[in-house]
């Protein structure tokens, strides 16, 4: 194992990357040292490098650690390590997805037995110049600390594919089981990026009578179906949002959706999304992460109808496990692999977020150890 690594270090915002070069850390007992063999860039980076989040912290330093949609294989295991969060016995070698959060397990959050709302979840996010350095996945290595989970990536799921179910699929799977989807629901998705997609198919696997996606980008639409929606409304056709509302309750016999799960990250789509569930629903709020970004609502729809709104942050453990049985079980039902990254190297970050951020690619991903 080398002594020293590389990490992509974000400055400030808008800012190029840095490439530094820390010491790799020796695993304490209960750690994992990880050697990171692919992240890629989500959308939520891009926000964070465009300064769309308004840190909690005004103290919050320049320098951060970025990245959370990674996979990798065992680097070094800390003394007591023998096995994976699912129990299967674990090796150096071994291919491995992990939580990029730690619950505290002690807050009144996670005494309720809801650790992925857990307020202090992401406090190992340190900065690299802090020990153990290799702190978010844009770095050659990630450091996983004691209880921190992790498992096992099965054989036939390759990197491309384990890489983003640590965040898209692991948390639609959470949210479709949180917002109680199944059997005779008519479930309605409001976007067809990554996470819509894969939350179509998942709804379909988990029975739902029909799911409506919604997106106004022709490819996401039909890529939208062929993940398994049975109907898209196309917001080049249907410009209102009383448009968009009429047609989910015509194709809902005039009932409305059971449930809604908003993946678009526009606050202007919650107010509409509320609207389309009919009585009793469940509106599953999931991509609204930039802080500040207001909308009205009327707040007797809720009351009246009877419907139910969910804030969906990180997913719960099992829900990463059960990313990598859907994907080892169906990635050939749906074509996972039209949604695989454009790899860059690390070292070709800002390259990377640039193609990213200006539409060129749909997703970028960061090979730490490809040479430019």
């Amino acid at each position: 194992m080398a002594e020293t690594g590389i990490v992509a270090a974000m400055v400030g915002v808008r800012q190029p990357f840095q490439i530094q070069r820390w010491p790799v850390p020796e695993p304490e007992p209960g750690a994992v040292l990880v050697k990171v063999r692919l992240a890629n860039i989500c959308g939520s980076d891009l926000h964070l490098w465009k300064g769309h989040y308004i840190p909690a912290d005004p103290g919050t330093p320049k320098l951060r650690s970025v990245g959370h949609e990674m996979c990798g294989s065992v680097a070094k295991l800390g003394e007591g390590v023998t096995h994976d969060s699912a129990g299967q016995p674990l090796k150096e070698g071994d291919r491995v997805v992990y939580c990029y959060f730690v619950p505290c397990r002690h807050c009144r959050v996670c005494l309720k037995q809801q650790t992925p709302h857990c307020p202090h979840g992401m406090r190992f996010r340190l900065p690299p110049d802090r020990w153990p350095h290799f702190n978010a996945a844009y770095g050659q290595y990630y450091y996983l600390r004691p209880g921190q989970a992790l498992f096992k990536i099965p054989d036939n799921v390759s990197d491309d594919l384990a890489a983003p179910a640590n965040c898209a699929l692991a948390q639609v799977i959470d949210g479709l089981e949180e917002a109680n989807a199944g059997f005779g629901d008519s479930v309605v998705i409001q976007g067809a990026g990554g996470l819509g997609v894969a939350a179509a198919a998942v709804a379909r696997e988990r029975g739902v009578r029909q799911t409506i996606v919604i997106d106004r980008v022709d490819d996401r639409l039909q890529m939208a179906l062929a993940f398994g929606a049975d109907h898209v409304i196309d917001m080049k056709i249907f410009t209102s949002p009383e448009q968009r509302i009429a047609q989910v309750k015509k194709l809902t016999d005039g009932w409305g959706a059971d449930v809604v799960l908003e993946v678009t990250g526009r606050a202007e789509a919650v107010p509409e999304g509320i609207e389309m569930l009919g009585g009793g629903g469940v509106y599953a709020e999931i991509g609204c992460i930039c802080e500040k970004e207001m909308c009205t609502i009327d707040p007797s729809a809720l009351v009246l109808g009877g419907k139910k709104v969910l804030g969906l942050m990180w997913y719960k453990t099992e829900s990463l496990l059960k990313a990598m049985h859907f994907l080892a079980a169906h990635q050939g039902t749906y074509p996972f692999n039209q949604l695989i990254a454009k790899r860059y190297p690390l070292t070709a970050i800002n390259e990377a977020m640039a193609a990213q951020d200006a539409g060129k690619v749909h997703r970028s991903s960061l090979d730490p150890w490809l040479e430019v």
